[in-house]
């Protein structure tokens, strides 16, 4: 299913849902961060996604991650919180979504590299490879608070 996104346009559609998500940030032993390229929105992500009915927030991440990946990873701590009344994702089903994502460090713990029908390339990448990658802005931000020295979590 393909998306847009908006942030901070006043021209966004009006939203229509708000949908709990979650993304990773996994490191290996070489500081390298689990990245993943989407086949909605054709850019750089952290893997991730949303909520569903009936699973913890962890089950989330352990799932997601797993479906998108292969690899398995355990949940450690959140580093942050993202739920920008102004950042609008406008699906091609009709629903407009707020952002509402909670990023949390995991650790892998196992599992094996594969694609899915979310990710055409998954990749270990140091920081530095991500810098040129095509990432959207909100995945940065997570990213640069994520990996920086902070050992408080964002809250925004």
């Amino acid at each position: 299913m393909a998306r847009t996104d908006f942030i901070d346009d006043p021209s966004a559609p009006a939203i229509n849902s708000v949908v709990p998500s979650v993304v990773a940030i996994v490191q290996d032993d070489r500081g390298r961060v689990l990245m993943i390229h989407k086949t909605d929105n054709d850019k750089w992500a952290l893997p991730g996604g949303g909520h569903e009915p009936g699973e913890s927030i962890a089950d989330t991440v352990v799932r997601e991650v797993r479906e998108e990946t292969g690899y398995e990873v355990e949940v450690e701590t959140i580093t942050g919180t993202y739920t920008n009344p102004n950042h609008v994702i406008q699906y091609d089903d009709g629903e407009v979504r707020q952002q509402f994502s909670i990023a949390f460090r995991a650790q892998l713990v196992g599992g094996v590299k594969q694609t899915s029908s979310e990710s055409d390339e998954v990749e270990w990448l140091t920081p530095e490879q991500i810098e040129g990658l095509d990432l959207h802005p909100s995945m940065r931000l997570r990213l640069e608070h994520a990996l920086s020295d902070s050992d408080r979590p964002f809250i925004g």
